[in-house]
């Protein structure tokens, strides 16, 4: 979530909102926070909720002709035609579904909110729309999957959500087509028109169901942009203020990984999907979406599930990271979960039964590394609980808590022993690691999964941290400039250049550190004189620029030439690639309508004023390299949205051969390069800068 974003929605909210009047939907409308945390602060509590991708994809089962590796993107990857893909619509008839025992299952499995395929990209409605026929009520079932859904969770305690496709392959107006789609005209396709159909089926949704979270998805095709997702947030936020809007409405997800790349985007929280953010990201609200085995949909012949232990791994690691961690179901066309998904959910439900505490209402670690496992952490009046998560035992059963200066308000105890009256030995601070807490935990209390061992500290935690070393490069030419800091508050930072271990005496960092030579920084943090953590190292290297090469290049730009290819990397031989077209590029870009299945090839030379070391930095939707006087420099190969890779290397003044190649398989493309001196900010590559 952006603060900027956020904030730009909610005076135009405030704005807006004293014409919006009273709504009449049967129930009472819901609280109207307009401040971002208000809005968030149940979502934030809960940390774990239950995906479910439902819908007629279920019923192939991820079986068309030959192949059963297909999911809920059937229609597209088994390229089914419209005309056929529509028979599925008069089966469906999950007689076996039964609202209750869903809802009843995410409870009891700890989950705190419920988000359901709404529509999918096939287009196909999980509620009678007044708005299509391509819907449940058009079916020999004929039910409201999304009211019985609703009434459910709400019995519950668990929180109704929708997740809600942009992309829809069965509407006449969406655009674009699927490439294969030959049988499929577009004349007459108006997208202006698609988007008063997405807007009128949301505004459904929300007025009908209220859900606690409008989940989109299908943002990233071409015909989507940032105007049309701010139109979709705003229309959200004036039909219901207190509803959390996820990023995917905007086209700045930046890839997989799920964070906002851009400044104006907007939405309430990040989504990286099928993976788990190395870091948390202070500040920013993120779930991580995962499936319980490979496929979102039903695949009746997927056996790779994911083991329990594995699952409420990444729970817990994604809690002590301060995210929400999104667990799908695909249900089976006859409305039952698997039983390998019933199993696991079970067997979650009774994990988060005794130690749910240390998930539930937690904040991110205050910790950098725990070789044993993950903190959660839980502030609680006077004190603060840290949930010390052991996924493996250390060999000696110690916990070793490094860098702590709180006092320990009692001694530690198992989160699964009801009394809390099992504590034990703990040994806290000495005279050469006086803020190290060490915790014995007995082995034959260990739980299969993951134990949990609560440690009460007085006050808020106070973590002495090792410092922060940054630099634009590791590698420099003339000289560099290297910071050295810490977050530890009260505390200095005391390094070396000369290889030894830094000491009380030793220089404080106090501005930057000029290098000149090669040599290697030592740092540590001091507090009154005492060294309160590790020692950090990073090395910095003086290196001989690149030369130049001599040939004359008096034209400006770079030669270009487009390909027909059906990548999804970029092969090391390309010289059996035809050209389509070729001609001379002002600048590196993808142009602004490079089409589908396409690669660019730019080559020439790249002008540098001095010699120094350069930064690169390549942003490309989907593939790209970069390579300068036959050096890879940057490689932001394979499939993904606009997403941004850092590359560097030292060059002397003069010409230098450069060759960039981008490729785009479907939906968007993007492509432009930047360049940045040390200590300057990345700015465009000049066409002054570009020979040929």
């Amino acid at each position: 979530m952006l603060r900027q974003a956020t904030l730009r929605s909610a005076l135009l909210l405030a704005a807006l909102l004293p014409a919006l009047g009273c709504r009449s939907t049967g129930t009472a409308a819901p609280a109207a926070p307009m401040d971002q945390d208000q809005r968030m602060d149940w979502w934030r509590q809960a940390r774990f909720g239950m995906f479910i991708h439902w819908g007629l994809y279920a019923i192939p089962a991820g079986k068309w002709g030959a192949k059963d590796s297909h999911g809920e993107w059937i229609r597209t990857t088994a390229e089914i035609p419209l005309d056929e893909y529509e028979k599925f619509q008069p089966q469906w008839n999950p007689t076996k579904f039964d609202a209750e025992a869903w809802a009843s299952m995410a409870a009891a499995a700890g989950m705190k909110y419920l988000v359901i395929t709404s529509k999918h990209h096939d287009g196909f409605c999980l509620w009678d729309s007044a708005q299509t026929d391509w819907d449940v009520g058009n079916t020999p079932h004929g039910r409201d999957i999304l009211r019985e859904l609703k009434d459910a969770c709400d019995r519950h305690g668990v929180k109704f959500c929708t997740y809600h496709s942009i992309m829809d392959w069965h509407h006449p107006d969406y655009l674009p087509r699927r490439a294969w789609e030959k049988d499929r005209s577009t004349d007459g396709a108006d997208f202006d028109r698609f988007e008063k159909y997405l807007h009128a089926q949301v505004t459904e949704i929300v007025q009908n169901y209220h859900p606690g979270v409008m989940w989109f998805d299908g943002e990233w095709e071409s015909t989507w942009n940032h105007e049309r997702g701010l139109r979709l947030y705003e229309l959200c936020r004036r039909l219901d203020p207190a509803m959390i809007v996820n990023n995917r409405v905007d086209v700045h997800r930046g890839g997989m990984q799920g964070f906002a790349n851009s400044s104006e985007a907007v939405g309430d929280f990040q989504t990286p999907e099928q993976e788990i953010p190395a870091t948390g990201v202070p500040g920013v609200d993120w779930e991580s979406c995962m499936t319980m085995n490979s496929h979102w949909g039903w695949n009746a012949y997927d056996t790779q599930w994911k083991s329990t232990t594995t699952l409420l791994h990444n729970l817990i690691d994604i809690a002590s990271k301060g995210g929400n961690y999104l667990l799908n179901i695909g249900p089976r066309a006859d409305g039952t979960f698997p039983p390998d998904a019933v199993q696991r959910l079970r067997e979650i439900g009774a994990w988060m039964d005794k130690n749910g505490e240390a998930i539930r209402g937690t904040t991110a670690s205050v910790f950098d590394d725990l070789s044993w496992g993950r903190c959660t952490v839980r502030r609680e009046g006077a004190t603060t609980k840290l949930f010390l998560h052991v996924f493996e035992l250390p060999a000696d059963g110690i916990l070793e808590l490094r860098g702590i200066a709180n006092h320990v308000a009692r001694p530690p105890y198992l989160l699964a022993d009801p009394r809390k009256q099992y504590y034990m030995p703990m040994s806290a601070g000495s005279y050469d690691e006086p803020n190290t807490i060490r915790i014995q935990v007995p082995r034959n209390d260990l739980d299969p999964h993951a134990t949990v061992v609560v440690v009460e500290i007085e006050g808020v935690p106070v973590i002495y941290k090792a410092p922060v070393i940054t630099a634009d490069s590791e590698q420099f030419v003339g000289g560099i400039d290297v910071h050295l800091s810490t977050p530890t508050a009260n505390a200095s930072v005391r390094y070396t250049t000369d290889g030894s271990p830094p000491s009380p005496q030793a220089a404080a960092a106090v501005g930057p550190v000029h290098l000149t030579t090669t040599c290697t920084v030592k740092a540590a943090t001091f507090h009154d004189g005492v060294q309160v953590s590790d020692v950090v190292t990073r090395t910095f290297t003086k290196v001989t620029p690149l030369p130049p090469v001599e040939p004359v290049a008096p034209g400006e730009g770079l030669l270009f030439t487009r390909h027909a290819v059906n990548w999804r990397s970029i092969p090391d031989d390309r010289r059996g690639l035809s050209a389509e077209s070729a001609g001379v590029a002002a600048e590196i870009t993808a142009g602004a309508a490079p089409g589908e299945h396409v690669a660019l090839r730019f080559s020439g030379f790249l002008k540098v004023p001095e010699g120094e070391l350069y930064r690169f930095r390549l942003t490309s939707d989907d593939g790209s390299k970069l390579w300068i006087g036959g050096r890879l420099v940057v490689d932001n190969d394979g499939p993904h949205g606009s997403e941004a890779k850092d590359g560097a290397i030292a060059l002397g003044a003069g010409l230098h051969p450069i060759e960039l190649i981008w490729f785009n398989i479907t939906g968007g493309a993007a492509l432009s390069l930047q360049w940045a001196r040390p200590g300057a900010a990345f700015e465009k590559v000049p066409t002054s800068a570009l020979r040929h």
